[in-house]
């Protein structure tokens, strides 16, 4: 097709022709020979179909319906299965079709879908396969097909006149009149589908027994654990952040309160209530944090360990505890009450542990607790 409005000799392009394309299809099959290899059906794949295309076949059987779903890798391998089982020839036609456009595909929708094919074995016969077909093409240039569904509503087998009558033995003649095909479907291509639903979720695990040489056990172990991970860790959202973060918020927390009551000003230390100065000696001043260990092939230090990180307290100053001791021991209210008689203020000579609210400042240091 040539466009002679721009006055220019360019290919019309298919967008808008999605019958067109089924008819090109068509032409391409036809033109398949005995000799055509996987390269050949490989360029026809290529050709019609987009590189995420699916292919979906529904129909009933015996034994209940049926739905095959096939990937873009698969679908030359369908397309030639259909010649090995028998069939000579293959074309479909369609009938009152209806589209419809959407922002990047367009929707081929026909109920009066057909699809034809002819066998040569064991004697000529033409199948007439009808059902409906939707079909969703790229809205571009190239117009490839994203989705192929056809339902199989029924079939028929056409057989010459001439065979039949050609025929006198009555048990050729009962051979004659037993269908070759189910659904217009041949059992080699039903094989094909069926074998499809079971190796392709197995894809992944072949390809990585290609590439490592895992033994088929090891891969699925490997496939199911990076899926699982995938699952509960998703990109961006790492959860062995959130106890760091924890642990800073601790930090700054302890610290305005540290800061707080160790205000270096003569009326701050008079207003403070006895409470915190009774505290004992030996009460940590240092805050403990415990990482978290990483699940699952995280990264552990010997077997199963956690970190121990000890935040310092850098707020404190030694030079104004002695001053605010003297002031509380010089209160009046505590000269009059019991507890002041027998309270021995301890003297900060010894170390800045005996003053009370002082906190001995320990070097950074991390420990690692094995967790039983």
């Amino acid at each position: 097709m040539v466009d002679r409005e721009h006055g220019g000799m360019r290919h019309t392009p298919y967008m808008g022709q999605p019958d067109y394309r089924i008819h090109e299809l068509n032409k391409r099959l036809q033109q398949r020979s005995e000799e055509s290899d996987n390269l050949w059906w490989d360029a026809f794949a290529t050709e019609f179909f987009e590189d995420d295309a699916s292919l979906t076949l529904s129909f009933y059987l015996e034994d209940g319906p049926k739905r095959y779903t096939i990937g873009r890798t698969l679908v030359p391998r369908y397309f030639r299965s259909i010649f090995e089982g028998g069939v000579t020839d293959l074309y479909y036609i369609l009938k009152h079709s209806k589209e419809s456009f959407h922002n990047t595909s367009i929707t081929l929708d026909c109920d009066q879908a057909t699809m034809i094919t002819h066998h040569g074995k064991p004697m000529f016969t033409k199948v007439v396969t009808e059902g409906r077909l939707i079909l969703e093409f790229t809205f571009d240039d190239l117009m490839r097909i994203r989705s192929w569904h056809f339902q199989v509503r029924q079939h028929r087998e056409l057989i010459p006149r001439s065979v039949i009558a050609m025929q006198q033995d009555p048990a050729m003649v009962e051979q004659i009149s037993k269908n070759i095909t189910r659904q217009g479907l041949t059992n080699y291509t039903l094989n094909f589908l069926r074998l499809c639903v079971i190796l392709e979720p197995m894809q992944e695990l072949m390809s990585r027994h290609k590439a490592y040489g895992l033994n088929p056990r090891d891969c699925l172990k490997t496939t199911l654990f990076q899926k699982w991970q995938r699952m509960v860790a998703p990109p961006g959202k790492g959860k062995p952040e959130n106890p760091r973060q924890a642990g800073k918020r601790r930090k700054r927390k302890s610290s305005a309160g540290t800061g707080g009551n160790m205000n270096p000003g003569g009326g701050g230390g008079k207003k403070r209530s006895p409470g915190p100065q009774g505290m004992p000696p030996s009460a940590p001043g240092d805050v403990m944090v415990v990482g978290e260990p990483t699940l699952m092939g995280g990264e552990f230090g010997d077997e199963d360990e956690r970190l121990i990180t000890r935040l310092e307290n850098s707020q404190f100053e030694p030079n104004n505890t002695e001053e605010d001791n003297k002031d509380f021991q010089n209160s009046p209210s505590l000269q009059q009450s019991p507890w002041g008689q027998d309270k021995k203020t301890p003297t900060g000579g010894n170390s800045g542990a005996g003053t009370p609210g002082a906190v001995q400042q320990p070097n950074s240091e991390e420990t690692k607790v094995k967790v039983e």
